[in-house]
């Protein structure tokens, strides 16, 4: 029978580990997602609702337009590719908001949203926000159903402007 020797951890490697955590930690070199309670994830939570809120649910584009980077990439599970700002603007303006009747609306789920920090030499250059929203279909009485939840993440860049939206995934889109 073969024996497989393991080798017990030492206090010196358990020591050289919790050293190199701390280290990594105290000099800011890992960076985890913000708390809701920073600037940042306020900022953009604030741009989510811009983007949704105002443009998906009440279809004011111009609510949310000073947001979008003028080459977007917006990548869909189901329907595609978008690779501009305008084009973006077009389908937007005729599929989200071109019938009232059919018009759906987007919630964000509560406790799903997060924002990563992304850095270069120690300052904030952008941001990673990502979160689960459901989407809701209008019935004929008025009301709305659940229609699916996905996934989505955004790249958010930061320019003198403040911030803008740079690349979209929209994934894993599944029925209620």
């Amino acid at each position: 029978m073969n024996k497989m020797k393991t080798l017990p951890y030492t206090q010196h490697s358990l020591t050289t580990v919790f050293a190199v955590v701390f280290f990594l930690n105290f000099f800011g070199i890992t960076y985890a997602q913000v708390d809701s309670s920073s600037e940042l994830y306020k900022t953009l939570k604030a741009n989510d609702s811009l983007l949704f809120e105002e443009g998906f649910n009440k279809c004011r584009l111009e609510a949310f337009e000073h947001l979008i980077a003028e080459d977007l990439e917006f990548y869909h599970d189901l329907s595609g590719i978008t690779r501009s700002k305008e084009s973006f603007i077009e389908t937007f303006r005729r599929n989200i908001c071109g019938n009232p009747e059919q018009k759906p609306r987007r919630d964000l789920i509560p406790g799903t949203l997060v924002v990563y920090p992304l850095y270069n030499q120690g300052e904030l250059y952008g941001a990673i926000q990502q979160g689960t929203h459901r989407f809701y279909q209008p019935a004929p009485d008025g009301s709305s159903t659940p229609g699916s939840t996905a996934l989505f993440t955004h790249l958010w860049l930061k320019n003198d402007d403040g911030w803008e939206i740079k690349r979209v995934l929209s994934y894993e889109h599944r029925p209620e």
